[in-house]
Formats: structure tokens, sequence, C-alpha cells
């Protein structure tokens, strides 16, 4: 599986209110749009919590 581009993943969060849960992540992601590859990466994620765009990164 390729790697997500972190811009990228961040065109699909858009609109994110932080702090946010891993499920808010997910959620925003498919109402954008956003491809398998993309809510693959956001569920292996670490953190169930994101305090910024900064804390989410591929």
């Amino acid at each position: 599986m390729a790697k997500v581009n972190p811009i990228q993943l961040q065109k699909f969060l858009g609109g994110v209110d932080y702090p946010a849960s891993k499920q808010d992540l997910l959620k925003r992601a498919k109402e954008r749009g956003a491809d398998e590859s993309v809510l693959k990466t956001l569920e292996r994620m670490g953190p169930e919590r994101y305090n910024s765009p900064n804390d989410v990164t591929a």
C-alpha cells in the first residue's frame, strides 16, 4: 500500500475542530470523499486523540 502524502491527508480533514478523536477524523475524511488508502492510513494511526493538524501525520 502506498504511503499517503500528509498534504493529501490534510485535504480530507479540512474543517475538523481540534482536539479531535480518531473517529472524528475518519468521519470527516469519509464526508470529504477520501479514498481507501487515506481511510486505512487514519485507521492505522496511533493515538485516539489529536490536538491539532500537526498531530495528524501519515
